[in-house]
């Protein structure tokens, strides 16, 4: 059975999505076309590349989420300049290892532009703070950039959704007038579009999963420690997205989601261990089983 599917943001917790991706393929449905959002995007991105759930598994296995951390040189001899690449450059991170290792994976696949991919078939959601829009690649490139959808780097797309405020650089993306825009991690503005293959309210070409990572309805979150403006804007920034899902998820289809419960682990860990992500890939497998029994009556 052919469906459409869809991912949210959640980081290193994206782990899970592997779990569901199994469960997924085992119920003998396939995904056609995929969105997402940041680390949603990532799996998409694999998914439309026909990585099944053990390939994926076994390099995210041999992956050490560490290596994408990649500050400026200096910063690795003079910590203290990190806080100088965060005014200038408004992050601490460059990125570029992440749009490496993503760009690796695609062109194993021949993808290397949205030209290798059939048109409609992946989309990508990022922000662009710049302009105050959201904006969903590569439906939106010609329109507000003038830029051909055909010649621009998925994996540059993908690291652009997945670009966290202030843990990542801000990309650039010149617009029409060689004004250049700030773009940021999608999920400022939609950390679980759903909304995203809707021709027309409650009508869609086929069947839809969507698959979210969430905490639990009656777990609080625990409180954050804000000491300085890093952690604010750190705060801010999730407590956005949390508020967006939750206004969405309220009037959406809720029974074409997959919830996934995810605690304790924060989005940016990229220390988390084996441990964690073997426990993190069983609980996307669980929930998407339960969800499965009764999908889609």
């Amino acid at each position: 059975m052919q469906i459409d599917g869809v991912f949210s943001g959640g980081g290193v917790k994206a782990y899970a999505f592997i779990g569901a991706v199994k469960k997924i393929e085992e119920k003998g449905l396939t995904m056609e076309r995929v969105a997402g959002t940041s680390a949603g995007a990532i799996i998409a991105s694999l998914l439309v590349a026909e990585y099944k759930h053990k390939e994926i598994e076994a390099f995210m296995e041999e992956l050490d989420l560490k290596d994408f951390l990649d500050p400026p040189k200096l910063a690795k001899w003079l910590p203290f300049t990190k806080w100088l690449f965060l005014y200038f450059q408004l992050g601490i991170n460059k990125g570029n290892k992440l749009e490496k290792w993503i760009a690796e994976k695609l062109a194993a696949k021949q993808i290397f532009t949205f030209q290798d991919i059939k048109a409609g078939y992946l989309k990508v959601v990022v922000s662009d703070i710049s302009l105050g829009k959201l904006v969903v690649i590569p439906d939106d490139l010609e329109r507000i950039y003038g830029i051909p959808p055909e010649e621009f780097s998925v994996a540059k797309a993908i690291r652009m959704s997945a670009g966290f405020p202030y843990f990542f650089m801000p990309q650039k993306l010149k617009g029409g007038k060689q004004e250049k825009s700030l773009i940021i991690d999608g999920g400022l503005l939609s950390n679980f579009p759903l909304w995203i293959f809707e021709k027309k309210p409650h009508k869609r070409t086929r069947p839809i999963i969507g698959v979210k990572l969430t905490t639990t309805p009656t777990q609080e979150l625990k409180p954050r420690k804000i000491k300085n403006a890093l952690h604010m804007f750190h705060a801010l920034f999730l407590t956005m997205k949390e508020a967006h899902d939750a206004r969405y998820i309220s009037t959406s289809e809720a029974k074409n989601i997959v919830f996934i419960s995810v605690e304790n682990i924060e989005s940016t860990d990229f220390y988390i261990n084996k441990t964690a992500k073997a426990a993190l890939i069983q609980a996307g497998y669980a929930y998407t089983e339960k969800f499965l029994e009764r999908w889609p009556k």
